[in-house]
Parts: C-alpha cells; structure tokens; sequence
C-alpha cells in the first residue's frame, strides 16, 4: 500500500510528537540527576517546549529554572554538557538522525508576566471595561 502524500498539517503533526518526545527525556534526565553538574543538581528546571527544525536534525529546547533563579549559569551548564543531552536523545528517540540540541531561555513567561501587568494597568482596564459596556449596549438595542 502506498504511503499517503505528506502535508504540512501531518509533517506539523510529527515535529510536535518529535519535540514533545525529546523534551519528555531532557526532562527525564534532568529529574533524575542523569546529568552530573552541580548547578543542574542544585535548580529545578523545566523543559518548557522543544521545537523541531523540519528535517529533525535540529531541535530548540526552551528552558526555565524554577523562580528564574540563576538563568544564565543553569543555561551555561546545560550547553556544557551538550554532548551528553544529544547522546542520550538520539538514544532513547528513534529517528534516522540524531537530533543537534540547542538550549534558550524561555522568555514566554516574561512576556506574559508583561502583559499582564499592561492589562492590569487602570487606563487600560478602564478602557476595556468601556467596551464591555458599549458592547453589551449593541447586543441589548
């Protein structure tokens, strides 16, 4: 039987599995102190998303230490050891090539923590609450 067309909403389907699978064993490796580096033993750090690149050679880890303490030195640590994270991966990940791991910061949560703050400024809840106003006036009328 023939092996149905690929599309970009099935070959979007695989890099989520893909990445959703990589990021189960860094943070498997992580919880379990796999990795032997006393800034990773001492901070708690999330695994937050990993984004595949579309030929799975390349993925993008984004990560969190709990609170945020100490994001540089807890990023520095797991570029050092790299190798190790990769090794490990592209053993307990089947895919025809082991996948190249690179490590960022997770700015998500500032961005929201921004946005947030914007929401909760009193100019801008006046004027939502303005609107909220003027839409149900439209739905009654």
């Amino acid at each position: 039987m023939a092996r149905p067309a690929a599309t970009p909403e099935t070959r979007s389907v695989r890099l989520l599995k893909v990445g959703e699978q990589v990021r189960h064993v860094l943070s498997e490796l992580l919880m379990r102190q796999e990795v032997h580096d006393d800034v990773l033993a001492s901070h708690t750090v999330s695994i937050t998303e990993v984004r595949m690149s579309p030929d799975l050679r390349h993925a993008t880890a984004f990560v969190k230490p709990l609170l945020g303490a100490d994001e540089e030195e807890v990023l520095k640590a797991l570029r050092t050891h790299t190798a190790f994270f990769q090794k490990e991966v592209a053993r307990r990940v089947k895919t025809k090539y082991a996948a190249r791991i690179r490590f960022l910061s997770d700015e998500s949560f500032d961005e929201a923590a921004r946005i947030e703050a914007l929401l909760r400024d009193p100019k801008v809840a006046r004027d939502l609450e303005a609107r909220a106003d003027e839409d149900d006036a439209n739905e009654a009328g």
